[in-house]
């Protein structure tokens, strides 16, 4: 009996529930100094001078660097079509360009010193005016980078063709707020440097060490054999955990100073300067037939990349691509702008773009029914891309690899009740009470390891003991990579889990990686692992043959007790120990490989969300959520489930609750978590969740992301389910974060 598609229980959960992780800020560094970052209060405004000389005399202050002591040029942000002389110095020079951005560091023996030394640097500043609002950011003559000539950081505009709508009864039209979100991982950044013979070692929590390394490696100009990144236990990245500027100052610090430095951020760092999410202005127009058949679908976004445009900027790419959702419209158009604002540079998170045009086509679907006066998920169905379709090519250009979205919806909308729900919604609204019922639904698409190169390493070996090691690539930082690894190699090898270790994290010991993004792991990584599996048992079979006097394809594998022996006798026999010392002595028998998967898959799913909204109050709370997420073949329902729960969780944060704001100086208002509503359990359901399963033709494990789904499907099903608690009341549209106040402010509007 196969372990694949079993529950079985993780095996990271005893060390995390007894002796706990081992973080950044955890790790022991005899004699390292601790850094403080002195951070710009100013959205935008000119560095006029920078005094430090009473803080240099301070007990424990051992230096104080601004950028004119770090020779180390702009961070270029790695991505094509990004213009350079945008990208960002470790410290800022001459210019700030949001609050919170870097312009001094501290160094301190001890870590309570750097705190006052860093209020007592005198930063003066000569203000500029500040760009908050992407929209105005278009045209304003206020320029972030003056010598580029405007904010437009990439631009994928094109333009409406003409006769777009031509046909159709009905067109409707909608500005939306998909807005700003910031992160909120439970641990922080944290990041320590040591420099040993030339070789620079850093500890970061990160989701992509040999990424790290490639930045280090670039920054400083060293050979890639001197540099070794190591991520210790990662407390939640989504997304936004790569290398930053921050990172490579501690690095230059640790050098300069000839002594280990580290630095873990405070929350209100983390609010300030860890790449926020989403952040898009779109403008929709959708147009069809009064029975229900959508025509046209026209979507023009604005993003705000933020002050320093790198991977927010190429985001409404992403958006585009994914323009279509689920759906056979004859005629898209996607257009996109990004521009640099005064604010945190926006960058991957949970879902990374996709969750973008998701809500953008969903909201489009549920405004086109209203108008037309029909069910919103009879509209759906009515234009869902037909399942005899797949492959599905998209009018944006990419090819949808399998999928049932008709199924996942049909499901989605009985395991919700969905008529009764209709009937009780329609019962409350007769009697007129203060709380009424609201029934969102979503469908969805997205793309899942489609960012850059598509496969990952694995290397496997068995020792002579007879244990397997695993070495992967991937980065795993509460996904499940050691027990998913280890059900794949034990699979194929016949070897125990508990006698399988997974190595990961470390750029010394894995070669090479991509790391852990974009829900690309399983797909990339554990593909690897399975393929890399095959082939060792390939090999420990040759070796098997020559030790048992036999043909090679007359030996076999045996794997429930993990003994190779010629077919039809198994009394004579050799362990995998046995094997692997005769095949390599000490070093054992072992394969290396790289997966390479021919295309990205694309998950999809449905979602029902029940709302009860408070007429009276304007206070929304999330009843139920129902939801099918189909990320193909599922290799433990258990990881799966987790990354679901997780998934809707913060959708449904984006929904109800989380928004980073700013006032029209720049000065942010949310810099912590007083003031930034982050959900949690209390203001959440059970999740009802739907399994459903269609293996992808584009690799063996038939597998496909799941990390993303259910931030991607619930928060426009959320969104919905509150507007449409009250569209009888006159309310067509309202903004995310469809909190109390957007609520009561839009009934107050509706009634007036």
């Amino acid at each position: 009996m196969s372990i694949l598609g079993n529950r079985v229980l993780r095996r990271e959960d005893p060390k995390f529930l007894t002796t706990g992780g081992v973080y950044g800020d955890d790790l022991p560094l005899d004699g390292a100094l601790w850094v403080t970052f002195v951070r710009s209060p100013e959205a935008h405004a000119r560095i006029v001078s920078i005094d430090s000389s009473e803080v240099k005399a301070r007990p424990g202050v051992v230096a104080v660097y601004t950028a004119d002591d770090i020779p180390i040029g702009p961070l270029p942000a790695g991505l094509p079509g990004i213009p350079e002389v945008m990208a960002r110095t470790p410290l800022a020079k001459d210019v700030v360009r949001f609050v919170g951005e870097p312009v001094a560091m501290v160094l301190t023996e001890e870590r309570y010193q750097g705190e006052d030394a860093a209020e007592a640097v005198l930063v003066d500043y000569d203000p500029l005016p500040a760009v908050i609002d992407p929209i105005r950011a278009l045209e304003s003559e206020v320029h972030l980078f003056p010598e580029h000539g405007s904010n437009v950081a990439t631009d994928f505009r094109e333009p409406l063709p003409e006769g777009f709508f031509d046909g159709c009864e009905v067109v409707v039209r909608q500005r939306m707020l998909n807005q700003r979100v910031a992160p909120c991982p439970l641990e922080v950044r944290s990041t320590a440097a040591d420099w040993s013979g030339g070789k620079l070692t850093l500890w970061l929590s990160t989701q992509a060490p040999h990424g790290a390394k490639d930045g280090l490696v670039g920054a400083f100009g060293l050979d890639a054999s001197n540099v070794r990144v190591i991520a210790p236990d990662v407390g939640g990245g989504f997304g936004a955990k790569m290398i930053y500027p921050e990172d490579v100052a501690v690095a230059w610090a640790a050098r300069e100073t000839n002594r280990p430095a580290r630095w873990t951020e405070t929350r209100s760092e983390s609010m300030l300067a860890l790449g926020h999410g989403r952040a898009q202005v779109q403008d929709i127009a959708i147009g069809g037939t009064r029975d229900g058949n959508v025509l046209a679908y026209r979507l023009e976004v604005v993003q705000d990349a933020g002050a320093y445009p790198a991977i927010g900027a190429f985001l409404p790419f992403l958006t585009r691509m994914m323009a279509p959702g689920t759906y056979s419209i004859p005629k898209i158009s996607a257009s996109a702008v990004a521009v640099a604002t005064n604010t945190t540079p926006i960058g991957a998170y949970r879902g990374a773009g996709r969750p973008e045009a998701t809500a953008a086509i969903e909201r489009a679907m549920d405004l086109f029914a209203a108008e037309i006066g029909a069910d919103p998920a009879e509209v759906r169905r009515k234009n869902l891309v037909a399942t005899d379709a797949f492959p599905y090519s998209t009018a944006t250009g990419f090819v949808y690899d399998s999928g049932d979205y008709a199924r996942a919806l049909d499901l989605a909308l009985e395991a919700s009740g969905y008529e009764k729900l209709r009937e009780e919604q329609k019962r409350r609204r007769s009697a007129g009470g203060p709380l009424q019922l609201g029934i969102g639904v979503s469908t969805y698409v997205e793309i899942t390891n489609g960012a850059g190169d598509t496969g990952e390493l694995a290397v496997v070996e068995v020792l002579p003991s007879g244990k397997a090691r695993v070495f992967t690539g991937s980065s795993p930082h509460g996904q499940g990579h050691v027990t998913a690894w280890s059900m794949l190699a034990s699979e194929q090898l016949g070897i125990p889990m508990e006698d399988i270790e997974v190595i990961a994290n470390d750029t010394d010991l894995v070669a090479s990686g991509i790391g852990t993004f974009g829900s690309r792991s399983l797909q990339s990584g554990g593909l690897a692992v399975h393929e890399a599996s095959i082939q060792l048992v390939d090999e420990a079979r040759k070796v098997a043959a020559t030790m048992l006097e036999a043909n090679p394809d007359d030996v076999t594998l045996d794997r429930v007790d993990g003994r190779f022996h010629v077919a039809g006798t198994p009394a004579v026999s050799k362990t995998w120990a046995e094997v692997a010392k005769e095949s390599g002595g000490e070093s054992g028998i072992r394969v290396e490989h790289r997966s390479a998967p021919a295309s990205p898959t694309f998950p999809f799913g449905a979602h029902v969300a029940v709302v009860e909204v408070d007429v009276e109050t304007g206070r929304a709370r999330l009843d139920r959520h129902v939801a099918v997420d189909d990320a193909g073949t599922i290799i433990n329902p258990l990881l799966a489930e987790g990354q679901r729960h997780g998934g809707i969780a913060q959708g449904a944060a984006q929904a109800l609750m989380e928004e980073v704001r700013y006032d029209d100086d720049g000065n942010p208002v949310t810099a912590n978590l007083a003031d930034y509503a982050m959900i949690s359990a209390a203001e959440l359901p059970s999740f009802e969740l739907v399994p459903m399963e269609t293996p992808t033709p584009v690799n063996a494990l038939g597998a496909k992301g799941i990390g993303e789904s259910g931030t991607i499907g619930s928060t426009p099903a959320i969104q919905s389910a509150v507007v449409d608690a009250i569209s009888h009341l006159g309310v067509r549209h309202i903004d995310m974060p469809v909190a109390p106040d957007r609520i009561w402010t839009a009934l107050q509007q509706a009634r007036t």
